[in-house]
């Protein structure tokens, strides 16, 4: 049971997720939604899903580094300055995402 609460794994790639994110769209490009800035989302959203995907497959997090990942994930996301409608849709998006990924 003691790898159960290990989550250095965890803590590492939800910070790989959010550096990435800020990288790829930072926040400021989201103030005038554009056409160019849902491009923008569906490409980075692209590039995220097949490293979400493969870390719940070779990882498969238990419930508590699920919740862990996304806990991470929104406080990055909200240091960084996005806005709380995008956090939330992304943060369960990447939430269902693991999930169905871990569990297939």
């Amino acid at each position: 049971m003691p790898g159960w609460f290990d989550t250095k794994e965890t803590d590492a790639f939800a910070q790989s997720v959010v550096d990435e994110l800020v990288k790829r769209l930072p926040p400021a490009s989201l103030q005038q939604p554009d056409r160019k800035a849902v491009d923008r989302v569906h490409r980075m959203t692209e590039a995220l899903s097949d490293r979400v995907r493969e870390f719940a497959r070779t990882r498969k997090p238990n419930f508590y580094k699920r919740a862990r990942l996304g806990n991470r994930v929104k406080w990055g996301m909200r240091e960084a300055g996005y806005a709380e409608e995008f956090v939330s849709a992304f943060t369960g998006e990447l939430l269902i995402l693991v999930t169905v990924a871990s569990r297939g």
